[in-house]
């Protein structure tokens, strides 16, 4: 009798603990959301948006020529829209692209410019600064949109299983893999959400919300450079800029996020 009652208080503290800890959990989540929402007001990636907007109408290179004749997929200069639609088939390049390297192709054809610099740079040059305002810009024009990403194309759907691999291929010296962190609903690391990306629920927490602005930071991310982050703390590799490895990815998430509403440009902490 007095192993059962013993027994009856640990089950009852541990589900007390439990229960408090819950309600902890919920009050972190509630502060969270209303820091975010406090953040909202001001998001500095406005003034990314209309910088971009600039550089896209602006004569440059050695054609001395704009972006605005740019097919991001919906028809010569056809900027609203086009971004919940990527990535995406181009039968110009027989390549998936993501907007970042639909921008080069772009450049590189309509400008003249060579892109290997670019893509070379590191993130925080003055040239992939470049590149994420302008994908801000392109990705504003969406707001409010639902993601539309099409699996149609034999490519497309080489490219969304090319991620779905990758984002459960564990390596590096610690044997990670994307789903380490983001493979199982309401995890967290400290404060920090981590959505399951490889869900119809979680995708678009992920997807929809970059480019984004970083607080912490003091800079904009494109969705290349927040992969390019994710390898890092991975302990692999970076992998090259618009490679097929970090469209691939892409592929995944806005395909799973399908119907979703475009939120870019975001802001986080």
């Amino acid at each position: 009798m007095r192993l059962r009652l013993i027994a009856c208080l640990a089950l009852t503290a541990g589900l007390a603990a439990g229960g408090a800890a819950r309600a902890e959990n919920d009050q972190s989540i509630e502060g969270i959301e209303k820091y975010r929402e406090a953040l909202r007001d001001g998001n500095p990636a406005e003034l990314f948006e209309a910088q971009g907007e600039e550089l896209w109408k602006k004569p440059d290179g050695p054609k001395k020529a704009s972006l605005e004749k740019c097919d991001l997929g919906l028809g010569a200069g056809v900027v609203k829209g086009a971004y919940a639609q990527l990535p995406r088939y181009f039968k110009d390049t027989d390549r998936v692209q993501d907007a970042e390297s639909r921008l080069l192709t772009c450049k590189e054809k309509l400008q003249g410019i060579d892109v290997g610099p670019i893509i070379k740079a590191p993130f925080g040059s003055h040239e992939k600064d470049d590149m994420n305002a302008l994908v801000t810009y392109i990705s504003g024009q969406s707001k409010g949109m639902p993601v539309k990403v099409s699996l149609s194309h034999p490519k497309e759907k080489a490219m969304f299983n090319l991620g779905k691999r990758m984002f459960y291929y564990e390596g590096g010296p610690y044997d990670f893999a994307c789903a380490t962190c983001h493979g199982q609903s309401g995890a967290r690391i400290r404060l920090q959400e981590l959505p399951a990306l490889a869900t119809t629920k979680g995708a678009p927490v992920g997807w929809t919300s970059w480019p984004a602005y970083r607080v912490s930071a003091g800079q904009m991310w494109g969705m290349q450079w927040r992969l390019a982050d994710c390898f890092r703390q991975q302990r692999f590799p970076e992998p090259n800029y618009t490679s097929d490895a970090t469209i691939a990815l892409s592929m995944f998430m806005s395909a799973l996020s399908k119907d979703a509403k475009m939120d870019t440009p975001g802001i986080k902490r």
